[in-house]
């Protein structure tokens, strides 16, 4: 994806979830073992509004994220990340909302739609054939969730269907504890192929995507896991951080509103349903991610 030319470009901001190291066929319930070498997300880089969709507006001005939000391409590494730099000031606190592509759902508290996903969402979707999971298997789902901006907002999933259900009710505790997430819409192809700006932080699930260096598609690619605030809950491995500019959320006992924390709101609704976090492991930690498998 070129960095965008308008402020129009700042709509969807994604951070995609490319590898985590799952296994050839999706596992049911969490397992133990070794956590995957790789992370779950890769640079991100904004896109323009989903044709056809209405965005919804921002409605708190007094939280505006900065301007160069999404826009600022990083060099790249060998390893084919954007180099690593110092978080800016902007976003060493981030708690701004940034504008979804949906309508919003009618009612004023928790609401949910759960649909077999139709072929339009498909085609905006990262799905092609040779995925791993059949595209008749993944389901819609859209739900409302609470802002930075202390307001309801209307986000989107796609899910492997045999776990809509029980994500609808992670993200109603979710909603319940007022948990603040700043995006949640489906990742593009685009996206996924997008220069690194290393500032993304949406929430998202399907991405079919092979972990990197192997042929082994993670636990995204079968819509059986979610990152959720990449910025505020960063992958680190070594000197590797993902995104790339939220090495300030490396410092876990500053706690700011989006951090998923052990014990935590996040934590404990995922570990309702019996998914595992990335949080927890110990070769690496991958703070954003929660999986069916654990993995």
């Amino acid at each position: 994806m070129r960095p965008p030319t308008s402020r129009a470009a700042l709509v969807v901001l994604v951070c995609l979830a490319v590898a985590g190291c799952g296994p050839a066929q999706p596992a049911a319930g969490p397992v133990t073992g070794r956590a995957p070498s790789v992370p779950s997300t890769a640079p991100t880089a904004p896109t323009a509004p989903t044709e056809g969709l209405t965005p919804q507006p921002v409605r708190d001005k007094r939280v505006a994220p900065p301007r160069w939000l999404g826009t600022r391409v990083l060099p790249t590494t060998s390893a084919g990340f954007g180099r690593i730099e110092r978080t800016p000031k902007q976003l060493r606190d981030r708690e701004f909302t940034l504008p979804g592509p949906l309508p919003e759902l009618p009612g004023s508290g928790f609401a949910a739609r759960e649909e077999r996903a139709p072929r339009k969402v498909i085609a905006r979707s990262t799905w092609r054939p040779g995925c791993p999971v059949p595209a008749r298997q993944l389901s819609w789902v859209r739900l409302t969730f609470w802002g930075f901006d202390h307001e309801r907002h209307t986000g989107e999933l796609l899910v492997n269907r045999s776990v809509a259900h029980r994500l609808v009710r992670v993200f109603r505790r979710l909603y319940r504890d007022r948990f603040p997430i700043e995006q949640m819409t489906i990742t593009t192809r685009a996206e996924q192929e997008a220069p690194p700006t290393g500032d993304g932080n949406n929430t998202s699930a399907f991405n079919c995507r092979p972990t990197r260096g192997s042929t082994t598609f993670s636990q995204h690619a079968y819509g059986l896991a979610v990152d959720v605030n990449p910025f505020q809950n960063p992958y680190s491995n070594g000197d590797l951080v993902l995104p790339e500019l939220a090495s300030a959320y490396l410092r876990r006992g500053w706690d700011r509103p989006g951090m998923i924390t052990p014990g935590g709101p996040v934590v404990r609704a995922f570990a309702h349903i019996g998914w595992g976090w990335g949080g927890s492991w110990h070769s690496l930690k991958d703070r954003m991610h929660f999986s069916a498998n654990g993995r």
